[in-house]
């Protein structure tokens, strides 16, 4: 729970850090990480916490995963690629 109340800061403080031209575009998922573990029956932060927050943030993508298990890595990694290729190509235009 304790990272999930920090997020806030963690995204403003990047963006502050970072001064993308556009913060409003700048591409950013969400995972929620270690899915796998006990069947999620240890699980502190909801699913619909954190997709709630997401929209709040403009509709971030958001993934729940499992580096061990290798769960929806491939799928986070490819959104997020995918949508920095997008904005850079709006950028180029």
């Amino acid at each position: 729970m304790k990272s999930f109340d920090t997020l806030d800061n963690w995204h403003d403080e990047f963006l502050k850090q970072a001064n993308p031209a556009d913060p409003r575009t700048f591409p950013f998922i969400l995972l929620g990480n270690k899915i796998d573990i006990d069947g999620g029956n240890s699980r502190v932060v909801s699913e619909k916490k954190a997709k709630d927050w997401c929209a709040s943030k403009g509709n971030m993508p958001y993934f729940e995963t499992s580096a061990k298990e290798d769960i929806n890595v491939d799928a986070a990694f490819l959104c997020i690629a995918k949508t920095a290729l997008a904005n850079e190509r709006e950028q180029d235009m």
